[in-house]
């Protein structure tokens, strides 16, 4: 099996590397990922942005790595255009993210916008995270219940469709776990998003033009009341790793029925 990895964290991210010593067990597996960290990104590609710089950090523990100076969905984009023109990965795999990507985080998420972007050319793709931002997380629990959720997922990937899956970590220890759930997608919502570097208790070394002020995007997460026992995050919160199966087809069935017989 040829396995594309890639991330929106950055090559040289904990997560990735987590990922690729889990992912060697199941074939050939090949790194194309951003250069720099690249959170929030969704699919953008850098089309118009800049030139785009990539480079061959050659093989590495029998990993071939690449980076490339873009995002997220331009790395995935590269990696099958250009390293994988003879043929197709068998899968791609986007992550692992140091952060969740359950419920409407997805919509912003730069690991599962990798993941879309090898999606659309055709390859089946999974994005993983987990519940904690932090550099140093502790992925001990994705590294010894991925396999297991891998193992029964790959060989039964359907034959008529290009599959989509999140999967998404609670921040506990494996023994913490209660399982594991296919879930739908949750719904939340942030509030207090913007603040400014004192607020933080950062400074900032910005050069701004008069009159301009500066903040960052930071926020609280409030899940929608809405969210019953069949969403990522409820799943989540209540200690099961949730698995999101995604459609590339974003239309709204119902509205398109209801609205369909007026023009």
């Amino acid at each position: 099996m040829r396995i594309l990895i890639t991330n929106d964290d950055g090559y040289q991210s904990k997560g990735i590397n987590v990922l690729v010593k889990i992912m060697k067990r199941y074939g050939e597996v090949m790194v194309v990922a951003p250069k720099q960290h690249q959170s929030g990104m969704s699919m953008a590609v850098s089309i118009g942005y800049k030139p785009l710089a990539v480079k061959d950090l050659g093989m590495i523990d029998g990993v071939r790595w690449h980076y490339v100076d873009g995002t997220p969905a331009s790395a995935a984009k590269y990696a099958v255009d250009m390293l994988y023109a003879d043929a197709l990965p068998d899968l791609v795999l986007s992550g692992i993210n140091h952060g969740s990507n359950a419920s409407t985080a997805m919509w912003y998420s730069g690991t599962i916008g990798a993941a879309r972007e090898a999606a659309m050319a055709g390859v089946p793709a999974i994005g993983v995270s987990i519940d904690n931002m932090s550099r140093d997380a502790d992925f001990t629990v994705v590294e010894e219940l991925l396999p297991a959720i891998l193992d029964k997922l790959l060989p039964n990937l359907p034959k008529d469709r290009t599959p989509l899956y999140n999967i998404n970590f609670p921040d506990l220890a494996t023994d913490c776990i209660k399982g594991v759930k296919v879930c739908t997608q949750g719904v939340e919502k942030w509030i207090n998003e913007f603040v400014t570097p004192d607020q933080l208790g950062r400074e900032e070394e910005v050069q701004l033009e008069d009159g301009e002020k500066l903040y960052f995007m930071a926020g609280d997460v409030v899940p929608s009341p809405l969210n019953d026992e069949a969403t990522d995050n409820w799943a989540n919160l209540n200690g099961y790793i949730a698995i999101t199966p995604q459609d590339l087809d974003n239309t709204c069935r119902a509205e398109y029925d209801r609205i369909k017989d007026l023009f």
